[in-house]
């Protein structure tokens, strides 16, 4: 079982150290108040401006914050149902700064995977994936994939429920456990 993980939103809380940048510079949003997506949109921002300030969030990787407690352990138990491959969307420039943010919350992975867009993960030759993009798991979906949603504010609307939701990545593994069940039937 070949399982892609996502990091911005499923295992970095990178939107906390945005929020806190956006605070200081515009009209103060808080994380429950980005209901869709494309907030940016709602806020009259930028969306090439948002992308580059979440980029430079990355540089200062140390004090983005995990999403959850036991990432570490999560990533461990993930491990052991399937190949874990970190798939993640984004500029090359944090690429490094990303990995060493993984290395410092010991996440268990065997490759590292970038992509420029996050829809063009679903052309990767994964079986399951793990994203909390609704744009990405459309797609995914869209192309036979099995999708794994981390509940965020921004997905909530999502109506497809081929998706399966996890509140938390260790409910991943019993989500993944269900699927190859199922598989295991079809055939």
């Amino acid at each position: 079982m070949k399982i892609a993980l996502d990091v911005d939103g499923v295992l970095a809380d990178v939107i906390h150290s945005w929020i806190l940048h956006n605070n200081k510079i515009r009209t103060p949003i808080l994380k429950s108040d980005i209901s869709e997506w494309d907030f940016w949109k709602k806020y009259n921002i930028d969306k090439f401006d948002f992308y580059e300030e979440l980029s430079m969030c990355w540089k200062s990787w140390k004090t983005i914050p995990a999403t959850e407690n036991n990432i570490s352990s999560a990533s461990k138990e993930l491990s052991k149902v399937g190949t874990v491959d970190i798939v993640t969307a984004r500029e090359n420039s944090t690429h490094n700064d990303v990995k060493n943010w993984l290395k410092m919350h010991d996440v268990t992975f065997k490759n590292y995977v970038g992509v420029m867009e996050g829809t063009e993960k679903a052309k990767l030759d994964y079986d399951i994936f793990i994203d909390d993009s609704p744009l990405n798991a459309k797609s995914m979906l869209a192309a036979g994939k099995s999708v794994i949603l981390y509940n965020q504010p921004w997905n909530l609307d999502f109506p497809d429920t081929r998706a399966k939701r996890i509140h938390e990545l260790k409910n991943a593994v019993s989500v993944i456990n269900e699927i190859s069940r199922n598989r295991s039937s079809l055939s």
